[in-house]
């Protein structure tokens, strides 16, 4: 199913930042991060938004989880950097700009340091952002929420997973509908 040009999110983009066994090894309920992640990948993935991946530094620190890229369009679409936001890599900046890609949904970690440098960086590039709640994490949580609360003071939603897919979905008329409450359960 593709993304209809007429849904509010028809130019937005799923983008999940840097997890890579290293950092998930160090963060607080990767498990349940992966899970809810797997199933943010597969409902972009249902309703035709494009996903992209970063991994910071990966010939010192490896690629993303192998079950994340799995779900996602093949080959995945991978941007290997060095600078704490996503949006320093050259190559993602430009597929932003060339998709018009007005909103960016934002998964993974670290909240305090990468998720909240690229979400300043996509803010300051007019673009909405979207931050996956159940899909972020880092090492020390009271500097995640620190960081939360910082980002939606100047104009970050912070959401659920399910709320922001659900809110697509507007009915359970959706085609996707039924799809989506078996990834629901399947990643519960």
């Amino acid at each position: 199913m593709t993304s209809d040009s007429s849904s509010p999110l028809a130019r937005a983009l799923l983008l999940v930042v840097d997890l890579q066994q290293p950092f998930l090894a160090a963060v607080p309920g990767a498990d349940a991060l992966l899970r809810r992640t797997s199933l943010a990948i597969a409902a972009a993935r249902g309703l035709g938004l494009p996903v992209v991946f970063t991994e910071q530094v990966p010939a010192k620190l490896g690629s993303t989880r192998p079950e994340l890229l799995a779900l996602a369009d093949q080959p995945p679409t991978v941007f290997a950097k060095d600078g704490f936001s996503a949006l320093d890599s050259e190559s993602l900046s430009a597929l932003l700009a060339e998709g018009e890609i007005e909103h960016v949904l934002i998964a993974g970690i670290e909240t305090p340091i990468c998720i909240y440098q690229t979400a300043l960086d996509a803010l300051g590039s007019e673009r909405q952002v979207t931050l996956l709640s159940d899909c972020l994490g880092g090492r020390r949580p009271d500097d995640c929420a620190t960081a939360l609360r910082y980002l939606e003071r100047l104009g970050c939603h912070t959401l659920p997973t399910e709320t922001v897919f659900y809110s697509i979905l507007k009915t359970t008329k959706h085609p996707f509908f039924r799809d989506f409450t078996k990834l629901v359960k399947q990643y519960a």
